[in-house]
């Protein structure tokens, strides 16, 4: 959510920046809030001078009753209970304007960075940096879910009995490799300084709405019914809803937190829920990092991000990309994101395994997310989070980037330690 003082003093600046994103649809907010803004503060400005008026009347009724002005008192009384009837509907009206304006403002997408690419939809994200060769394979190689039942390590036949399309059982060293990989990856994380938390997996509806757009909160949510209560669909949800409605020391920024948890996505968007497959899912578990810092260091914190993941992925020999997400990919609360591919040789081209995205103040700004800095000021302050790394996808890349002719997948220096020193998985035939 942006500053209202924004809309107020710039408007052309936030109707150019709907433009940018493709949500003409939404232009006519602009309007609706500078509106609703206006009325709120007559409110306000009404309610106050009414107060003020209270309290000079009121005295003027001691002052007449003790001269004997019984007529005149009786007048400023009727004009003291027409006030206070006025100051009822005031504040039931200026709940019902902040309300609508909250509802308006929330909708408004937050203004994008100056380098971020034009583009409608995710087929316009631009490639800006490739990392290791992306070689093609002398063999053919099958598809990620046979090379996983070649290796006895899926079963999602069973899955669907018990669960439905969109879910998976593990099994044996792919289990173990799944395990693996979320370790290493904390690890890798703890090394670079940042605080493991294991959050909790099910947040209330005002954390929600604070941490992603209404869109959103539908496409992905799962409720608990009967409960206010829904199911993380990433870990950033909790992490930022730690710090809601809390000030938070200046002297202890930046926050750096990497956190585990599993993941629950309806998936009801254009994808959808794959029919063969495990790139897309309902369920599957995550490596995130969450930073919580100052509005001076976002855009350094945002390139540190997004580089440790390829960091870790190249660790596990497996060629990645950054690929800039455009203006029409971004969600609404998002000023710059970026995606990290890796590459997959079955398909000779790059596939998202990761998502890493500074939000500058506007989750900030929804949950009260704020800090004293050294001046004594409370300012609002920034939220970036990104992958370190998502099993399942990071087992496709794994498996097509390390399959052998003979059907055997080899282990990354790196990744032995945590597979109890296993140099392959070996298929079961």
């Amino acid at each position: 959510m942006i500053d209202v003082n924004l809309i107020r003093t710039n408007p052309d600046l936030v109707r150019e920046n709907i433009k940018k994103k493709f949500q003409d649809k939404k232009l006519p907010l602009v309007d609706e809030v500078i509106a609703l803004d206006a009325r709120r503060r007559a409110l306000i400005a009404e309610g106050d001078g009414l107060r003020a008026q209270r309290n000079t009347l009121s005295k003027q009724v001691g002052v007449c009753m003790k001269e004997g002005r019984r007529e005149d008192a009786e007048k400023i009384k009727a004009q003291v209970k027409a006030d206070a009837e006025r100051l009822v509907a005031i504040e039931k009206e200026g709940e019902e304007v902040e309300e609508a304006l909250k509802k308006a403002m929330m909708a408004i997408p937050n203004i994008i960075a100056d380098d971020v690419p034009i583009g409608k939809d995710d087929s316009e994200n631009v490639e800006l940096q490739r990392f290791g060769e992306a070689k093609e394979a002398d063999f053919e190689i099958p598809y990620h879910l046979d090379i996983l039942e070649s290796l006895d390590g899926i079963d999602v036949d069973s899955a669907r009995r018990t669960s439905g399309q969109g879910f998976y059982y593990l099994t044996g060293d792919i289990a173990r490799l799944h395990s693996a990989v979320l370790t290493y990856a904390r690890d890798f994380m703890i090394d670079k300084g940042f605080t493991y938390v294991i959050p909790p997996y099910m947040i209330h509806g005002s954390v929600v709405s604070g941490v992603m757009s209404f869109d959103e909160m539908e496409n992905m949510m799962y409720k608990i019914e009967g409960e206010d209560l829904y199911l993380i669909g990433t870990s950033e949800h909790s992490m930022i809803g730690r710090f809601m409605d809390q000030i938070i020391d200046g002297a202890k920024l930046p926050l750096t937190m990497t956190s585990y948890s599993p993941c629950f996505r309806k998936e009801k968007g254009a994808h959808g829920i794959e029919e063969r497959g495990i790139y897309r899912i309902h369920q599957f578990e995550k490596q995130e990092m969450i930073v919580v810092c100052r509005p001076e260091e976002s855009d350094s914190w945002y390139e540190k991000l997004w580089s440790y993941t390829v960091e870790l992925f190249r660790s596990l020999d497996i060629p990645v990309r950054q690929l800039g997400c455009c203006t029409g990919d971004l969600a609404d609360l998002k000023y710059k994101s970026c995606d990290v591919e890796a590459w997959s040789p079955r398909q000779k081209k790059f596939f998202e395994v990761g998502s890493c995205s500074n939000l500058t103040d506007a989750q900030a700004r929804r949950l009260a997310i704020r800090y004293k800095d050294t001046d004594g000021k409370i300012k609002l302050a920034h939220t970036l989070n990104n992958t370190v790394v998502a099993p399942p996808r990071m087992l496709i890349a794994f498996v097509e980037n390390h399959l052998q002719k003979d059907g055997s997948v080899t282990i990354p220096e790196a990744l032995q330690p945590y597979m109890g020193g296993k140099k392959a998985i070996l298929p079961k035939n």
